[in-house]
């Protein structure tokens, strides 16, 4: 996911797609714990976006402070 695609969206959009990949991560680690994974670049990429969508989110809070 690109950042630019996030920036343009809002705090309540940028939630919800927090709460879904943190859900995604948490079922590949599942995955992983009990049978292969065939795309274990995932982790990474998943990792990635959360921590884009943090840096935004505390970024649009500090513009509101």
């Amino acid at each position: 996911m690109k950042a630019r695609e996030l920036k343009d969206l809002s705090v309540g959009e940028l939630k919800d797609k927090l709460q879904d990949l943190r859900k995604r991560l948490m079922e590949l680690n599942f995955q992983k714990k009990t049978a292969h994974i065939e795309k274990p670049h995932l982790f990474r990429e998943l990792k990635k976006d959360l921590a884009r969508i943090y840096t935004l989110l505390r970024e649009k809070k500090d513009e509101e402070d």
